[in-house]
């Protein structure tokens, strides 16, 4: 399934290399044939250690496909569908009732599996930061990418002392989770309406295609980011049709009154429905039209600035949400410099709201591999 495999995909990301380097466009080119299924579930990059597959895995074209899914994945699709349930049972919103529950039972052990797969990594990398010392670490990095980890390994607090191994994995921690699921409803999402709407997936391709002509390799730099004007429309109309985040709450500093006369007290907790407003037809005409173009310059200029809030707003919006778009450009830009991306009509799909917008049965699509020379053959329109 499409967001699985995201998500496998960007996990490393955050504690290693760029998106470019981790995508399947950065491996060799598949075999030529039909039509390949989109990978499943159980589909994660290759380590940098270059270790060979385990025997429950095996290695294609760069990947590798496991069989058993990653103990961190699924400890976060668990949590996502836990946290939504417990909100719906009255009961068990009180701890010590949660936790006598199967349920309660389960959410520890989830937590447990997350925190001590993030404290893992930073103790590894922290020992290698010892034995090292901080000049020889900082030597070995010269000319090479300082991920996430290196960075809060590095840091010092506002009283010059280096950050515990505690603060490092509640940072990572936050990072991790909110970092990379979202990434991955995201680009699974904008590809599902690509495919749904092959004019719109060439019109991207051969944006992308025009700004890779006169390069020598194929990365994309963050000048590029800027020159995607259409590629980015099409990611903000998904996002706008299909919120990662479909609600967030906030805390009313004072009195807020309403339109209509009534008052949200001071104090009170307030839902707000990122989903409802991006769907409201007083906001956005037609709103289950996946439409790019009400993104344009022109046709946006007089949208209200909360229209639109796919990392919420205000001062608690999303602090990754450039680097999120930048993320998604960059994948989305090299998937589609690969592969002509179509639908599994066999397979419908149906919403599924938790923590994250996901699809009850995942998302599948058709890959078609692209020539090496890049052109373009854009899947079959639906029937």
């Amino acid at each position: 399934m499409l967001n699985a495999f995201w998500s496998c995909v960007t996990v490393p990301h955050w504690l290693s290399h760029s998106s470019s380097q981790r995508h399947p466009s950065s491996v060799p080119a598949l075999p030529a044939g039909p039509e390949i299924p989109w990978p499943g579930d159980h589909m994660i990059a290759l380590s940098d250690q270059g270790a060979p597959p385990a025997p429950a895995c095996q290695s294609h074209a760069g990947l590798l496909c496991c069989r058993t899914p990653s103990d961190y994945i699924a400890a976060i699709l668990e949590l996502s569908s836990l946290v939504v349930r417990r909100q719906h049972r009255l009961l068990l919103h009180w701890d010590f009732l949660y936790y006598l529950t199967p349920d309660g039972q389960r959410f520890r052990r989830a937590c447990d599996t997350v925190h001590r797969f993030t404290a893992d990594v930073v103790q590894q990398r922290h020992q290698a930061l010892s034995h090292l010392g901080r000049e020889a670490w900082l030597k070995s990095k010269q000319g090479k990418t300082v991920d996430f980890i290196d960075i809060l390994l590095l840091a010092k607090d506002e009283d010059g002392q280096d950050l515990s191994d505690e603060d490092i994995a509640a940072e990572a921690d936050t990072f991790m989770f909110e970092g990379h699921d979202t990434t991955a409803s995201g680009l699974s999402w904008v590809l599902y309406n690509l495919a749904c709407h092959p004019e719109y997936q060439e019109r991207c391709r051969e944006e992308i295609k025009d700004l890779m002509r006169d390069k020598e390799s194929e990365e994309i730099e963050w000048e590029d980011l800027s020159q995607m004007p259409f590629s980015t429309m099409c990611i903000k109309e998904s996002l706008r049709l299909h919120p990662p985040v479909t609600a967030v709450s906030r805390r009313c500093t004072e009195d807020i009154k309403m339109p209509d006369g009534r008052v949200l007290p001071k104090g009170n907790v307030c839902l707000i429905s990122i989903y409802g407003t991006h769907h409201n037809p007083a906001v956005w005409p037609e709103p289950q039209v996946y439409n790019p173009h009400r993104f344009d310059p022109e046709n946006s200029k007089n949208q209200p600035p909360l229209a639109f809030m796919p990392f919420s707003a205000g001062p608690r919006n999303c602090i990754g949400q450039n680097f999120a778009m930048a993320e998604m450009k960059v994948v989305l830009a090299l998937t589609l410099l690969r592969f002509a991306v179509g639908l599994d009509e066999s397979r419908p799909v149906r919403r599924k709201p938790e923590l994250i917008l996901r699809s009850e049965n995942g998302l599948w699509l058709h890959l078609e591999p692209l020539g090496p020379s890049h052109e373009s053959r854009p899947p079959a329109p639906r029937s």
